[in-house]
């Protein structure tokens, strides 16, 4: 445990768990940090094939920044700057991060919450989520990235009504604008995210790695774009032992055991 962050491996699957229910998990700028730890070392570790960020207790994933934590950590012009580059870093890291990322998502997903969501790949949400960036109601400058991963997710016109109203959006908003990828009972979330992990875990991590580096790709400019990487990453899936498995496993009906090379 890191602050309020608990990095954890269980089989194939790391979990980062943001552990502040007294604050509705509400973010300070050590957890930002201990987050940004997290995700370097399970990126480093071969055996871990995906990640899932969840929030601790009943009450919210991520309720956006700690604004207790405002006077120390954001006070001032150069704190700002500080703050913004450690959660940029952050954001980018999970983003760009080389394995499929799950957000499970319980109750309050608000400002730094909705940013963290929609950096992961897949979000998978209980009945009880409810979504909202207030900037607007506290002047605080949403930049580039932020709003450009958001309307790369949900669109625009979306974007800009979440960003513009600051208003709070319920789980069956979220699914309809594409905030979320599945809507579960409450009952069910901890059991989606970790069947949906599982599943992912058990599939071709050569594939899975391939898919994950297009999209990355894709969010470049094209005249930045990497596609000889790309090209590679497809010669080796043919050429992999994962490959002759894959064949094997469906001529003899059975799952097959892929272990990356």
């Amino acid at each position: 445990m890191t602050g309020r962050v608990i990095a954890k491996r269980d089989g194939a699957v790391g979990t980062i768990v943001f552990d502040s229910p007294e604050k509705r998990n509400a973010v300070s700028l050590e957890m930002w940090r201990a987050v940004e730890a997290a995700l370097a070392e399970f990126a480093a570790d071969p055996t871990v094939r995906v990640i899932v960020l969840t929030g601790a207790g009943d009450k919210a994933f991520v309720s956006g920044a700690d604004i207790s934590r405002f006077e120390s950590e954001r006070a001032s012009k150069e704190a700002v700057a500080e703050y913004n580059r450690v959660t940029e870093r952050t954001y980018t890291a999970l983003h760009d991060f080389p394995k499929p990322t799950i957000a499970g998502i319980r109750g309050a997903c608000v400002g730094g919450g909705v940013n963290l969501a929609v950096c992961c790949d897949l979000r998978i949400a209980g009945e009880s989520a409810r979504f909202a960036i207030p900037a607007a109601r506290l002047s605080i400058g949403y930049g580039y990235g932020n709003v450009a991963r958001l309307a790369g997710v949900i669109g625009a016109a979306n974007a800009m009504e979440m960003l513009y109203t600051a208003r709070s959006f319920d789980a069956a908003e979220a699914l309809r604008m594409g905030l979320v990828n599945r809507l579960v009972p409450e009952d069910r979330l901890e059991s989606a995210v970790e069947e949906y992990a599982t599943q992912i875990a058990e599939n071709a991590p050569l594939t899975v790695a391939l898919v994950k580096a297009v999209t990355v790709e894709l969010r470049k400019d094209p005249a930045g774009r990497d596609l000889e990487r790309l090209t590679r990453m497809v010669d080796a899936c043919a050429a992999s032992d994962d490959y002759v498995e894959g064949r094997r496993a469906f001529m003899e009906k059975r799952r097959p055991r892929f272990t990356g090379s």
